[in-house]
């Protein structure tokens, strides 16, 4: 059975295009990835199935009476609201159909006969969907999903205009669960998440009976609980059965297939054209000539998509700096109340330290505390000599500058040509550089960020979740540069594919949280 139906969408931005004659459906039950490069319209394409954008042409039809449930990121939780509040909400049209069967239970006094009878199989039919979607254990299934995406940890009745935006988005996710819809469309659901939570959602949706996309650039976790590929490149989007590893393996022999048959076909081409110019003005060889021209005139291009830009960071190196990084005594750091034991933590010139650790438990804070942004509740921080630190933030706020404006305001002794040769290097178009920052996708908008980072020197690196919204060739690349790096790095990430093999010491804040029992 199709739950979605799109055909022929063409969509842009301005001169940009997104989309040209898309078609795609989606089946019950079918667990769909959907994967491209950094501003291939992802994002886009979830936007317009879901009503939030409107295409250029083309259709798109839902099935009847289908539920469907979007974890956007974007989405405002109202002040005054507190987690339980929000979760609760999932189930509101259960507590509307409780609040149906009161009101029929007061009618049934005044009808009798067969409108009675209607009226009493009505309720029954409702009582049965309560009894069905377990409404009378839903605060204990609130509490459960609860406990296995950390919200336990920040607090129920905590109101969620206090909330970070990571935090914001893991009590969306665990609405959108707790809903059950008919699909469920995921956009980057792991970003947020630490390991542990990472682990329980695999086994939800390895579990899960319903269909789902879901677009992730977390390839272990994609590979896992994915049985469809839909790839989305120049404008096109192409199905592949099976997970994410036989998609690179096919896709790179199509490509293969595709450069093989260009080649041959422009020899052709060569040789048409030459033998044509050759003998077009002889008369005993002007047919053959004429025969040739017509093969020439009805012969379908083969094209070449064009490659997109890949990214090439490097990180300058600043100064030599002390052996002595950070120190910390008796360290305690937190808001209103503490966050964690006192800590005793030393960080020396060449180490690269990951932090792991639940979310929610204080390692951001750490690194802010670190860096003299928040102030600690007790205890000392002390620097070494000559740092030069650079800090790639999890959340930044908004701006309606341009790409361009943005990197030229943080380096106003660059000239126009060498901002853009630097966005360049970081895998960004013109037509991405010449855009307004909020446009762009969370990919595009983490290469401007790390644009500033590399054409600034530094000795130490100070990076919170910087895998976050980055497609797979930014990832590597910035491995590599990572792991090329002579500096000091301290990172926060959730991916040990990617930290691994960077780092020379983990840190487990479980240890000294205080969050944590």
């Amino acid at each position: 059975m199709s739950i979605l139906t799109v055909e022929h969408l063409s969509h842009g931005f301005g001169d940009r295009a997104i989309f040209d004659d898309v078609s795609f459906r989606l089946l019950k039950g079918e667990h769909i990835g959907l994967v491209g490069a950094n501003g291939e319209g992802k994002s886009t394409f979830i936007n317009i199935i879901t009503g939030k954008l409107m295409p250029d042409a083309g259709s798109i039809e839902w099935a009847k009476r289908v539920r469907v449930g979007y974890l956007d990121q974007h989405a405002v939780l109202e002040r005054g609201m507190t987690i339980r509040d929000v979760l609760k909400s999932a189930f509101q049209y259960l507590y509307d159909m409780e609040q149906q069967i009161t009101d029929s239970y007061m009618k049934m006094g005044e009808l009798e006969g067969e409108a009675l009878d209607e009226l009493m199989a009505d309720v029954g039919d409702m009582q049965e969907l309560l009894d069905t979607n377990d409404f009378y254990v839903i605060d204990s299934k609130i509490e459960e999903v609860a406990h296995h995406l950390g919200l336990n940890d920040i607090g129920l009745d905590r109101d969620v205009e206090d909330l970070s935006g990571g935090q914001r988005t893991k009590i969306l996710l665990a609405k959108l669960l707790l809903e059950k819809p008919d699909i469920l469309l995921l956009d980057e659901p792991t970003n947020y998440l630490d390991e542990t939570h990472i682990n329980w959602l695999k086994r939800y949706l390895q579990e899960y009976e319903n269909a789902f996309l879901l677009i992730s650039h977390d390839i272990p976790f994609l590979n896992s609980v994915i049985n469809l590929i839909y790839h989305m490149e120049n404008q096109k989007l192409d199905r592949y059965v099976g997970d994410y590893d036989n998609f690179r393996r096919i896709y790179e022999v199509k490509k293969q297939q595709q450069e093989a048959a260009y080649h041959a076909q422009q020899q052709e081409i060569a040789e048409l054209k030459d033998f044509v110019a050759r003998n077009k003005a002889r008369v005993s060889t002007r047919n053959m000539a004429m025969s040739r021209q017509k093969k020439l005139d009805k012969m379908e291009l083969i094209e070449l998509a064009a490659e997109k830009p890949k990214p090439s960071f490097q990180f300058i190196m600043g100064r030599t700096t002390s052996k002595l990084i950070f120190e910390t005594k008796e360290l305690v750091i937190g808001y209103d109340r503490p966050l964690s034991k006192p800590l005793d933590l030393l960080l020396e010139r060449g180490q690269k330290v990951a932090l792991v650790g639940a979310n929610g438990i204080g390692k951001t804070t750490l690194l802010r505390s670190l860096l003299g942004e928040i102030p600690s509740l007790s205890g000392d921080v002390m620097k070494g000599q000559n740092l030069e630190i650079g800090y790639f933030e999890q959340e930044t706020k908004p701006t309606d500058k341009t790409c361009l404006q943005e990197v030229w305001d943080e380096f106003p002794h660059f000239t126009q040509q060498e901002v853009r040769a630097a966005l360049a290097r970081c895998g960004l178009t013109t037509k991405h550089i010449e855009s307004k920052i909020q446009v762009l996708s969370g990919g595009e908008k983490a290469k401007v960020r790390l644009c500033k980072l590399m054409n600034r020197e530094t000795n130490v690196l100070v990076l919170d979740e910087p895998t976050n919204h980055l497609d797979v060739d930014a990832k590597d690349e910035l491995k590599r540069a990572l792991q090329e790096y002579k500096g000091t790095v301290l990172i926060i990430c959730h991916e040990p594919e990617f930290y691994r093999d960077v780092v020379t010491d983990v840190w487990n804040c479980e240890k000294w949280t205080t969050k944590l029992s």
